[in-house]
């Protein structure tokens, strides 16, 4: 096994970067979606029975059935508080349960009663409460219409592709035994007569299944019990079980999200070619534009248009594929009633269909109507950002790998000696003893302790890796406890699963188990991560996870986790892992310090753990913009904390595109540079004195707007709201902004038009709204040197910043604030500023932080407390307010709750209608008003 495991990891290293497509599936090439896309939208078989119909207080009950098998379901129908319609569908006699997702949601969703409006033999109209929202259940063929008042909303099953292929028993299986069976009496007969062969078999012996019509027809086909794909096969025990459901969405014409995708931000139809593809992989340099499959799978879909907000919730962990296509949205749901509603006019129309290997239906229609709405009803679902440290929203250097400790010293000193920030450095797989995760290479790492307390010196950080293959290793402790423990993921025969991965042979923990998970959030105490320390974070990599000698580089679906196979839970893999560490880091400080956990892999939920990056990416200018549509997709569905890596991972980049994209992850959420270890170092300093400059420059203002950055994650983290977000989010109904996805807007008030064409001189960016400097909307052109990112401030806005970068955003925590102040043209503006110690949970548990509400207005700057509960001191003060679009005051007067008043020293550039107000000196926890006459 030795030399093949060179040659494979020869293949990994190799300076030929580009993804092999036939290492990974097409839709044709996988059993299950081939078998449903088959399927052709018509009249569906499926028909409601609506003498089962049920109704209690918290959901609707009513079976359905397919009028070609006779199979019955059970569909289970939930209003949800918040505005949400929740559709269960299940087989109502399985032969077996079915996998349904646990852990993702963070409680049983609240419901609200459904009241019976009307029924016939058609169907039921029920009340969804407020707006004059009603739900109809149409019986033949089934159908689910949401509407809102005389307009459909969204309709389920309206093209009839609703295919449950329900559990069976394999009938080729009772086709041997029958002839096992026959060729046994055949023998019996022989042996006792000379009876003529036809009159061997009495009536007596009459197997049913023998007889049946489905064995003379049999099951054979492709892949419904037996898959091979390339050298690998996927036995089914459990036979075929997959599910698919269609959703129309009448008016729309944009859906965005079901990331991970290289994509553009709005979703393209998928006609004549595959269905976006959720299955988390190991993917090689991925390519851009396209559907495949990548890191991560969360299924949450948002529509939108200029009416109407809306998400879709596929609450399925097993390989996924999405369709979507552009429609005209005709005669719809009720018959004449709504032939009238409609007439003939051509409305457009989005149409998708989910399609998943197994599981059940799970769905929540999430109804908006707004983004914000959205937002918040998916957040309640399944959880917000988790709230980092203040550091870990500052820059990262990272490559594979720093060699050793003296390498890590020269990087660290190489940041002071050039006058560049940095918060943290990274170790990747190299830094362990043989990739044994939580070990250290002896002789390059003899001392982790003292490198670590030389970082805490300077207030700077690290993070290691620790990957979920763990390799196989009798001398090695965290591979005994766990084969010891039986917390592997188990092979179809019951033995450990084995595969390949950067140790070699490698077990993989069965993070679906509980009991898994907390014995390794354990490993990561102090006295157990030998050589670890307080200022030592982690990054999960691998997580989806990656088999190098695997079926698509990953894990066999018929591994077993417990009583399920890999195939109902594989999405959920890489959360699970992320979920155990940040748990463990969280132990280690007996529950006091917010963790910082890095994970590739993700799904629905993630976001509660900790970061996420779009991955092996390469140094490319398309791969630059691609990291922005990725992100801003990422944020639409609950994860803010997104980067990509600076500079490319792969092959190298020039200095214009390395400059470029330091300007442009300076402003993303999470900022780090990483490389290739096949890669010339890249460390910031190593391009000239002028470049140099540049890149210190952007990591500077990335530091300048810490606090900004800080108070939009404890936005993020309490309300859902993404970070990051598209301008639509703010301008729901400037149709002009509906694919963009060049710019994007920070919170509310920061735009930020990155340049990201290699030359460019200038940069087209788009202001929407009114009131701005620049009086929006309009397209406005901007002139660029290699210096520039143009980045506008909202007219109305406030946003605080400090202006003393130090070596890390540790030593600025007591540093003064600068606020500046964009004014509306009505003079007015407003904001906030939150403080807290920015480190641990006192600001949950113990209301430990600082939030001031910001507002100008009526020639007056105050600050006032929007949390009269919370308790925290700071010594930080407001140094300095630049207010724009001012005109001069003749006197500047800074008033405090004591009574006193003191005139403040100001300058004014009447050229830039900026009026500079120096020294107020006041604390920036305590109320005050500056007054300008």
């Amino acid at each position: 096994m030795g030399p093949l495991l060179v040659l494979w990891l020869a293949v990994f290293l190799s300076g030929t970067w580009a993804v092999d497509r036939g290492n990974f599936k097409t839709c044709d090439q996988s059993a299950f979606c081939k078998r449903q896309r088959a399927l052709k939208p018509g009249q569906s078989p499926y028909r409601a029975l609506l003498e089962t119909l049920e109704l209690t207080n918290t959901k609707l009950t009513l079976q359905l059935i397919n009028d070609n098998n006779k199979v019955r379901l059970l569909l289970e129908l939930y209003r949800l508080q918040g505005n949400m319609t929740r559709v269960k569908i299940n087989e109502l006699k399985p032969l077996k349960p079915r996998f349904e997702v646990p852990d993702v949601l963070i409680n049983d969703p609240p419901t609200e009663p459904l009241s019976l409006l009307s029924q016939d033999e058609n169907g039921v109209v029920l009340s969804l409460g407020a707006d004059s929202q009603w739900l109809i259940v149409s019986a033949k063929p089934f159908r689910l219409d949401i509407m809102e008042g005389r307009e459909v909303l969204l309709s389920l099953n309206s093209r009839g592709l609703l295919a449950f292929e329900h559990l069976r028993i394999r009938k080729d299986t009772d086709a041997v035994k029958c002839f096992v069976a026959l060729l046994t009496a055949l023998a019996n007969g022989l042996k006792r007569t000379s009876t003529p062969f036809s009159l061997l078999f009495p009536f007596s012996f009459s197997p049913p299944q023998c007889f049946s019509p489905a064995l003379s027809i049999g099951l054979h086909e492709d892949g419904m019990w037996e898959e091979t794909f390339k050298s690998h096969t996927d036995n089914k025990p459990n036979g075929p079980s997959s599910i698919s459901l269609d959703f129309s969405l009448p008016g729309v014409e944009h859906v965005y999200g079901i990331p991970e995708h290289a994509d553009s931000l709005k979703l393209k139809t998928t006609d004549g070619g595959d269905p976006y593809r959720l299955f988390n992989l190991d993917v090689f340099q991925y390519e851009l534009f396209n559907p495949m499959a990548l890191y991560g799978a969360i299924p949450v879909m948002l529509s939108h248009s200029a009416q109407r907000t809306m998400g879709i919730f596929w609450l399925n962990a097993a390989e996924t594929w999405v369709d979507i296509s552009s429609n005209t949205a005709g005669k719809t749901v009720f018959g004449q009633m709504l032939d009238y509603v409609q007439g003939s006019s051509e409305t457009p129309q989005t149409d998708v269909r989910w399609i998943s290997e197994s599981g059940i239906i799970d769905v929540f229609i999430m109804l908006g109507p707004t983004p914000t709405d959205v937002f918040s009803q998916y957040s309640s679902l399944t959880g917000t950002q988790a709230f980092p440290p203040l550091s870990a929203l500052a820059y990262h250097q990272c490559r594979w790998n720093y060699n050793d400790q003296e390498d890590v010293a020269a990087v660290d000193q190489g940041f002071d000696e050039h006058d560049i920030p940095y918060d943290f450095i990274w170790l990747d797989i190299e830094h362990t003893d043989g990739k044994r995760y939580f070990t250290w290479d002896p002789h390059k790492f003899p001392q982790p302790k003292d490198m670590l307390q030389g970082l805490v010196d300077k207030r700077r950080k690290m993070v290691t890796i620790v990957d979920p293959h763990i390799k196989v290793d009798s001398s090695y402790k965290i591979h005994n406890e766990i084969r010891s423990k039986g917390f592997y993921v188990k092979n179809k025969d019951g033995g450990d699963y084995e595969g390949w991965c950067w140790p070699g042979n490698s077990g993989y923990p069965d993070f679906t188990n509980p009991e898994m998970r907390a014995w390794w959030a354990s490993m990561f105490a102090y006295d157990q991560y030998e050589g670890s320390m307080e200022n030592m974070y982690t990054w999960n990599d691998m997580n989806e996870p990656s088999v190098f000698n695997g079926p698509e580089v990953t894990m066999h679906k018929d591994a077993l986790h417990g009583n399920w196979e890999n195939r109902d839970l594989h999405n959920l893999y890489g959360l699970y892992v992320q979920m155990a560490t940040a748990e463990g880091l969280i132990e280690r400080s007996g529950g006091v310090e917010r963790p910082f956990v890095l994970t590739r892999a993700f799904f629905a939920g993630s976001q509660r753990y900790g970061a996420v990056w779009t991955g092996d990416n390469t140094a490319e200018w398309e791969h630059l913009k691609i990291s922005i549509p990725m992100c801003l997709s990422l944020g639409l569905v609950g994860v803010s904390f997104c980067g990509a890596d600076v500079g490319g991972f792969f092959k190298s980049p020039s200095t214009e595109l390395l400059v470029r994209w330091y300007q442009t992850g300076a402003y993303q959420p999470f900022f780090r540079a990483h490389a290739h270890l096949d890669t010339p170092r890249r460390e910031p300093w190593l391009f000239g004195p002028e470049n140099t400059a540049l890149i210190r420059e952007a990591v500077r203002q990335r530091y300048a707007l810490l606090p900004y950055w800080y108070q939009l994650f404890y936005h993020a983290h309490h309300s859902g709201q993404p970070v990051m977000r598209p301008l639509w989010v703010e301008y729901p109904q400037d149709t002009a902004t509906f694919s963009m996805d060049d710019q994007f807007l920070l919170g509310r008030d920061l735009l930020v038009h990155p340049v990201t064409e290699e030359g460019g001189r200038g940069v087209t960016a788009y202001l929407p709204g009114k009131g701005e400097k620049h009086n929006g909307a309009q397209n406005l052109y901007i002139p660029v040197t290699i210096s520039s990112i143009p980045v506008f401030q909202r007219g109305g806005s406030i946003i605080p910043r400090k202006a003393r970068v130090r070596r890390s955003s540790s030593c600025m925590e007591h540093d003064p604030y600068t606020l500046f102040v964009a004014l509306s043209p009505k003079r007015f503006a407003q904001g906030e500023l939150y403080i807290d110690d920015g480190h641990t949970f006192n600001f949950d548990k113990q209301k430990q932080f600082i939030h001031r509400r910001l507002s100008f207005a009526n020639k007056a700057l105050s600050s006032r407390n929007l949390a009269p509960g919370s308790q925290f001191i700071t010594p930080s003060w407001i140094e300095k307010i630049v207010i724009l679009g001012a005109s001069k005051p003749s006197k500047a007067t800074l008033k405090t709750p004591d009574g006193k008043e003191n005139l403040l020293e100001f300058e004014f550039d009447a050229s830039m209608s900026v009026l500079t107000l120096r020294k107020p000196g006041v604390n920036a926890g305590v109320d005050w008003t500056v007054v300008l006459q």
